[in-house]
């Protein structure tokens, strides 16, 4: 069996990509890597609490390392800290890795060029998104939206379980899944936990930030719910 991290990121692809490859018998998944927002103590882009991280994974029994990140970093600072982190990982003995994502080409193609020599996995690639969250739902995953993108959702889906209804209630324009960042979500429960980890809805807070490759500063608003 080859020694293997995975790249968690706390939301339902996650724990789906990561169910799929401990069924894989070549792959020894020892190992959870997560990006976390050093200044407020909170995980990258769902800003959930660090504390609430921790407690999900004492809850999946898998040893954590964290690459801590500062406010916003710039593509080169993440860049030199990924680079940092794998080179200790192969150190370490490990030759592979495993990611959640599922369509997006850029987004893989960076993964892959950022860790030469390391052998990455993504059991979801180019499955129907649909199909991925009923299988999700299915199989007794539970997860809540915790993130969203105020130019596409609602801020009332902040806090909904992920269910049938919640797909039948999202816009034709939003991908099931979430893939284009139009929502993230937290995982709670499911086949790969050892128990349900608890915890309280909090307030609901709107945030901007400025647009990717945007000339004019054009900003982008996400609304996050907090969970304690």
């Amino acid at each position: 069996m080859t020694k293997t991290y995975f790249n968690w990121s706390t939301d339902k692809d996650s724990a789906l990509a990561l169910y799929y490859l401990q069924k894989n018998k070549k792959l020894n998944i020892d190992q959870l890597l997560t990006t976390v927002n050093a200044t407020h103590d909170r995980v990258s882009m769902h800003g959930l609490r660090r504390s609430l991280l921790k407690k999900q994974i004492d809850f999946l029994g898998l040893p954590l390392s964290t690459i801590e990140l500062p406010e916003q970093p710039s593509m080169k600072e993440y860049g030199t800290l990924m680079t940092t982190k794998v080179d200790q990982l192969k150190k370490d003995g490990y030759t592979d890795c495993g990611f959640g994502d599922i369509f997006l080409e850029n987004l893989r193609a960076y993964r892959e060029k950022q860790l030469q020599g390391i052998t990455c996995h993504f059991p979801l690639w180019k499955k129907d998104t649909k199909a991925l969250l009923l299988e999700f739902i299915a199989l007794g995953f539970k997860a809540v939206v915790v993130c969203l993108n105020n130019e596409l959702l609602d801020p009332s889906f902040l806090g909904r379980k992920l269910d049938s209804t919640f797909l039948e209630d999202l816009p034709d324009n939003v991908d099931p899944c979430g893939e284009n960042g139009e929502y993230n979500t937290f995982c709670y429960d499911g086949p790969i936990f050892k128990k349900p980890v608890g915890f309280e809805l909090g307030e609901k807070v709107l945030r901007e930030y400025k647009k990717p490759n945007s000339k004019k500063d054009k900003q982008i608003g996400f609304w996050f719910i907090d969970l304690k």
